[in-house]
């Protein structure tokens, strides 16, 4: 299967072409997931004029199928959930703990993230 991409680089100056009207703007920062984020983000802020910053998170996975991302939680604790991921599999709501977040025990490299 080809990609319209050459690579993660080249589909960040695509989207910064599609963002140009936020170009220079003083109040637009982007943000990167680490991994393949980052340099998508980094041709988007560069393309853009504004500076990039890297959301450390950890994926969380619906049990037994944990490449499945229910969700994810950032340093400091944040939790966000994919509403329709936890809907449709009937995670449940109150038990965010019920999924795994990614291979376990909190990592100094992933700013104490568990």
């Amino acid at each position: 299967m080809r990609s319209r991409f050459d690579d993660r680089r080249h589909a960040g100056r695509v989207l910064a072409g599609a963002l140009a009207s936020w170009s220079g703007q003083a109040d637009v920062v982007v943000l990167a997931l680490p991994r393949g984020g980052v340099p998508v983000g980094y041709e988007v802020a560069l393309g853009l004029g504004a500076p990039l910053d890297v959301l450390v998170v950890r994926k969380l996975g619906l049990p037994g199928h944990e490449e499945l991302a229910v969700g994810a939680i950032a340093s400091g604790g944040a939790i966000v959930v994919n509403r329709e991921v936890v809907d449709r599999f009937d995670v449940p709501e109150h038990h965010p703990g019920s999924c795994r977040a990614g291979t376990g025990g909190a990592s100094p490299s992933r700013g104490g993230i568990p």
